[in-house]
């Protein structure tokens, strides 16, 4: 039986999704915060691992293809936001 190895991808988007939860509570407590800009860092920050969890996951080719990209366009838009 073949061993499975970890997912590297899926563990630093994990971690990533994390430390923007992470972020998003400390900022939150702080004077001044743009709450409307932290809620949307918060979603397309943690997307991003759950599209790459769901890619692990799909049915296709394409529907591999597909998740993996909306994973990139939150990475994207968080980065905007960063």
């Amino acid at each position: 039986m073949l061993e499975k190895r970890p997912n590297i991808i899926v563990g630093k988007t994990e971690e990533f999704g994390n430390r923007v939860v992470n972020m998003y509570q400390y900022l939150m407590e702080k004077p001044n915060s743009n709450v409307e800009i932290l809620k949307q860092v918060l979603r397309s920050g943690t997307s991003i691992g759950a599209n790459i969890a769901e890619s692990q996951y799909a049915q296709s080719r394409p529907d591999f293809l597909t998740k993996l990209t909306i994973a990139l366009k939150e990475a994207n838009e968080t980065r905007f936001f960063g």
